[in-house]
């Protein structure tokens, strides 16, 4: 993994590892990245595609309202694209969950980082009512779901995790990022190492085509995916090759995502990806040079110099990291300017005394004179007298 540090980090698409697997199958491997587009940070006119940010309750949708079932109701926040899961196939998606009468938010998904895994037709009972409106969403769609208590949680609730009272009708946004068709209904937890890394890389290499496509949303789709194959706990078991192996298609996916949210201009959530690899890999080259990126567009300069300080380390001919600290270095100049503009307008030089004209200041000699004349008459004057 250290000769991948030295590549160009310029690439947006990361290649993982690839090895022939003793039984024949197809593993990742480090591919030639001179196919691979270059970052380009500026330009991008998307919009940001994540969940709703208001925390006080579930988002205010006015599209048409669509009947699923007796107990499921559905309304498109988001369009999605391609084709809808049938039975048996492995949904990944995220969700916010409240209880319909009291708005109160039981589940976030997406705080996670890490999707959810639902294999229609081998839901859990109180899934139900969201397995019905999953069959009708496409990849990437975004919807609001209205489920009545019946095919929720129940007439008795839940009083562990998640905490539903009794009887409770729930409203979901849900968003299905995208779905295996197995018609067998395998789940990753059934599948054998050799399987879970493979399907994953299937995943990162159509992200890596949809980016070149500049279909960045859809990409970002296919990278979690992904990692969905990779979750903690499956990495957690992971020794030696197995581990190598699963980072070379996990870490990617994470810079990969990285890249994509920079052109989305969403930087904080570029900061949380590379955040992760760095976890990993602490002298990550392009995890340090993507999270320098995104830190230098919030205004976060000090910390982005350290991000480029310590890739450069690492890669010190590197045109794109020795640019971004040119950059850097300007933005300094021109504020180190401005300040001392500005500290010059309130602490200026003290200002020079106005010159008085010849001909008044004579005059003013005059009548000093001629005062200390009459005085010196009038006053001598009133002494004798005395």
């Amino acid at each position: 993994m250290e000769e991948a540090q030295q590549q160009p980090i310029q690439s947006v698409v990361e290649d993982g590892e690839k090895e022939m697997m003793s039984n024949g199958s197809s593993m990742p491997h480090e591919q030639s990245q001179d196919n691979e587009p270059e970052i380009v940070m500026e330009g991008s006119s998307f919009v940001n595609g994540g969940p709703s940010q208001d925390d006080k309750g579930p988002p205010k949708v006015n599209t048409q309202v669509e009947i699923l079932h007796e107990k499921v109701k559905k309304q498109i926040i988001k369009e999605g694209h391609g084709d809808k899961p049938s039975k048996y196939s492995t949904c990944f998606l995220h969700y916010k969950a409240w209880t319909e009468s009291t708005q109160h938010k039981f589940e976030d998904t997406w705080q996670e980082l890490q999707l959810v895994e639902l294999v229609l037709g081998k839901e859990k009972k109180e899934m139900t009512g969201l397995a019905i409106g999953l069959t009708s969403m496409k990849s990437g769609e975004r919807a609001l779901l209205h489920v009545g208590w019946e095919l929720g949680y129940g007439e008795e609730g839940n009083f562990s995790f998640p905490n539903v009272p009794p009887k409770a009708d729930i409203i979901y946004e849900v968003e299905l990022v995208g779905f295996d068709e197995t018609k067998e209904g395998k789940a990753r937890s059934d599948m054998t190492v050799e399987e879970r890394i493979s399907a994953a890389d299937r995943r990162r290499m159509d992200g890596n085509s949809l980016f070149k496509e500049e279909k960045l949303e859809e990409a970002i789709q296919q990278y979690e995916m992904a990692i969905a194959y990779m979750n903690d706990d499956f990495m957690f078991q992971l020794f030696g090759k197995y581990q190598d192996m699963a980072l070379g298609v996990k870490n990617p996916c994470h810079l990969n995502i990285a890249a994509c949210l920079i052109k989305l201009k969403r930087y904080e959530e570029a900061i949380a990806q590379c955040a992760i690899v760095l976890t990993e890999d602490q002298n990550n080259v392009k995890a340090l040079f993507r999270r320098g990126k995104a830190r230098s567009e919030l205004g976060q300069t000090d910390a982005a110099r350290e991000d480029f300080l310590k890739a450069r380390k690492f890669a010190p001919e590197d045109k794109a990291i020795l640019k971004e600290l040119r950059v850097l270095d300007e933005h300094d100049k021109i504020v180190y300017q401005k300040q001392k503009e500005l500290y010059k307008g309130l602490f200026g030089p003290r200002p020079e005394p106005k010159p008085t004209k010849t001909g008044t200041t004579w005059l003013v000699l005059f009548w000093q004179w001629l005062v200390s004349v009459i005085y010196r008459l009038f006053g001598g004057k009133t002494v004798k007298n005395e």
